[in-house]
């Protein structure tokens, strides 16, 4: 309709045509610009900033607690001749079971056995599967929520074997977390965690560290456990002589005025914010590269991750609404009890 009345009043006037669009271009200028003294709302967008046509699919998560967990202590000073110290973090009371020297191809196939035939949920179970294809066993009995490192250590006549250069055909280490108590593997989805692990030798130099984790779950799949990519805050820029040095100067500070540090209410950390907004809380999962630096309001305007630029191909979030809502409302609740 507009388009028509255009065209009939061109072909009325093209003097009073142009006319008339310089005067509602003049008005709309002068109302965008203020120039009549109104306050007129304009939001401005860049094409870059609308909210992407192209919807990233987003995975469908199942929340499932892991009864364990699997640290390397002091890994620079790790190799096979001094050994290695592992740092357990169980739910439950668990059953450590270390393999030095495990043959690669028995491992994998005693994976697929517990898809598809039977269940890896004891170390015997393992041993099976793998059929007694390995150097030297040890094994450990950990206690629920104790984190004291347990010491392994390959035997003298297992220090002269050679594991041969990349690819190897005998990891190092492979270590097994089990449920000590059978009433407990009925709990838990999750009923061991596999961890294959590096440590260096005289043919292979490479620092001692995790190579992978793989969580078996009673239903029989079994799942590689990876790491995520925080975005750093702002504040873990900082060295630890600077925060030091901030602590001793607060504290010096403290003794002057003769205040102790319990009787200051000092504003806690915030948690990691969004890389785009740095105003939300992280909160999604961008794969296959697993970095983690976007907020909810941010995700949906992109394609592409916005640290290492890959395409995004699936995306889940690390918390649902209600529970980022409790995280937030908590510390407003607190505020006003206190």
């Amino acid at each position: 309709m507009a388009a028509v009345f255009l065209v009939t009043l061109y072909e009325y006037s093209p003097a009073f045509f142009i006319t008339a669009v310089f005067v509602c271009f003049i008005v709309t200028t002068g109302l965008v610009l203020g120039w009549f003294g109104w306050d007129v709302p304009v939001v401005l967008r860049n094409s870059e900033e609308t909210e992407s046509s192209y919807r990233v699919s987003k995975k469908q998560m199942r929340q499932v607690k892991n009864p364990f967990g699997l640290e390397i202590a002091h890994p620079n000073t790790t190799s096979i001749a001094t050994g290695i110290r592992l740092i357990p973090d169980c739910l439950e009371n668990c059953i450590l079971t270390c393999y030095w020297g495990c043959n690669v191809q028995k491992l994998h196939e005693a994976l697929q056995k517990h898809a598809y035939c039977f269940r890896i949920k004891t170390p015997q179970a393992l041993e099976d599967a793998l059929y007694s294809k390995y150097l030297y066993r040890e094994q450990y009995f950990i206690e629920k929520n104790n984190k004291e490192e347990k010491y392994c250590q390959l035997t003298e006549n297992g220090k002269s074997f050679d594991f041969g250069t990349v690819p190897r055909t005998h990891y190092p280490l492979v270590a097994l977390l089990t449920l000590a108590d059978e009433e407990n593997r009925e709990l838990y989805d999750i009923v061991s965690l596999v961890s294959v692990i590096h440590i260096p030798d005289e043919s292979y130099s490479l620092a001692c560290r995790m190579l992978y984790q793989y969580l078996l779950m009673a239903q029989g799949q079994f799942y590689d456990l990876k790491q995520l990519f925080m975005s750093a805050s702002s504040n873990s820029t900082a060295s630890s002589k600077d925060l030091s040095s901030e602590d001793t100067s607060d504290r010096n500070l403290l003794e002057k005025l003769r205040l102790s540090e319990e009787e200051l209410d000092l504003p806690e950390e915030t948690g990691i914010d969004c890389v785009v907004c740095q105003n939300g809380t992280v909160n999604w999962v961008l794969l296959p590269c697993r970095h983690t630096c976007l907020c909810d309001g941010c995700v949906k305007y992109f394609q592409q991750c916005p640290m290492c630029r890959q395409f995004i191909q699936e995306s889940f979030p690390l918390f649902s609404q209600t529970e980022l809502a409790k995280d937030n409302f908590r510390p407003a609740l607190a505020g006003r009890t206190s």
